[in-house]
């Protein structure tokens, strides 16, 4: 007589939230200003507002668009913005920052219009393994929104999940 194999996970109440699959798609480009500076330090404004006047900025359409300044110059507030007002109607967002900025905004426009209804009561497991960069911020903001709603809240996966948050009865 043999057994049957019955997969406790896939019957239980358990939802997953897989933060990759939130990852916003399109493609992302790095704008360093240091190459608009003499000599990659010093700010000035006739240059620069040329350089930027003869940049073709319709490479960056539709791109989630960092722009940072690699060397150690001391850039005022304006030059950044002056960037940024270029690429207005050209690229899907801009941040002023470095990458790894830039996906933890994109992460925070995305958790916070997230519609968390269907999770009401149940325990979650947001899930922890991925194969691209989510940002540590991502998942706090996930288990903050989260909190009000689930019954509970683990991290991991289903097979070896680390409890969080359990609500009181």
């Amino acid at each position: 007589m043999e057994k049957e194999i019955v997969n406790r996970v896939a019957n239980s109440p358990l939802v997953t939230i897989d933060l990759e699959e939130l990852y916003p798609a399109g493609e992302r480009m790095e704008l360093d200003i240091s190459q608009w500076l003499y000599e990659g330090l010093i700010l000035r404004e006739k240059e620069y507002r040329e350089h930027i006047n003869n940049h073709d900025w319709d490479q960056y359409k539709d791109a989630y668009v960092f722009i940072h300044c690699a060397t150690d110059a001391i850039i005022p507030g304006w030059a950044f913005l002056l960037v940024s007002l270029q690429l207005s109607g050209i690229a899907s967002k801009v941040h002023i920052g470095s990458r790894e900025e830039m996906e933890a905004s994109l992460y925070m426009d995305t958790i916070s219009n997230l519609d968390l209804s269907e999770y009401q009561d149940k325990p979650v497991i947001i899930k922890g393994c991925s194969d691209k960069y989510i940002p540590d911020n991502a998942y706090v903001q996930l288990a903050q929104r989260l909190q009000p709603l689930a019954k509970s809240i683990m991290y991991g996966e289903a097979c070896s999940s680390v409890p969080l948050y359990k609500r009181k009865k």
